[in-house]
């Protein structure tokens, strides 16, 4: 029942009895598989899409999170190039990388480098040291590009952008 997943993917917050509803299954049915897929592991935790530049943090000032506050998290994307070894191409490495708390995603890509590494510290210098510190000494990472995140307009399939205003006339019967 992919579909059931798809719907979990889009929007983890609707409820089993919405999407047998939306599927014309029976509420067990959707019940007993999203518990088998979490007993499982197929799906690894539900979660929410944070817009934090909308989310003020309740200060007499008024000051959004994560607009150069304390708090405030830095994303960097970072560019991995790897030597591959016999055996084990670029997925030991790739595991090791990913078991450090900075990082959020590892990929393996093609281009110009190899892994392609989404990393999240409370700022730039805490990121600039994981990456000469931590992942620039691990044996077989020949180079890395960093490049910050400036601004996000769309993660995980959700744009933050403001709606476009509906500038048409109101039709009346």
């Amino acid at each position: 029942m992919r579909e059931i997943l798809e719907l979990l993917e889009r929007d983890a917050s609707l409820g089993h009895a919405t999407m047998a509803t939306m599927l014309g299954l029976p509420v067990e049915e959707v019940d007993t598989r999203v518990a088998e897929w979490e007993r499982t592991g197929v799906i690894r935790r539900h979660r929410a899409v944070v817009d934090w530049a909308r989310y003020e943090d309740g200060t007499p000032d008024g000051h959004v999170a994560g607009a150069g506050r304390a708090g405030a998290q830095v994303t960097a994307f970072i560019d991995v190039a790897v030597a591959p070894a016999r055996g084990v191409g670029f997925d030991d490495v790739a595991h090791r990388i990913s078991r450090f708390d900075e990082v959020r995603d590892c990929h393996l890509v093609s281009g110009g480098h190899d892994l392609r590494c989404t990393v999240i510290g409370p700022d730039i210098r805490a990121i600039s040291d994981f990456v000469s510190q931590k992942l620039s000494t691990i044996d077989r990472v020949r180079s890395t590009a960093t490049h910050f995140v400036l601004a996000t307009h769309k993660r995980d399939g959700d744009t933050f952008a403001e709606p476009e205003p509906d500038h048409r006339l109101p039709v009346t019967p």
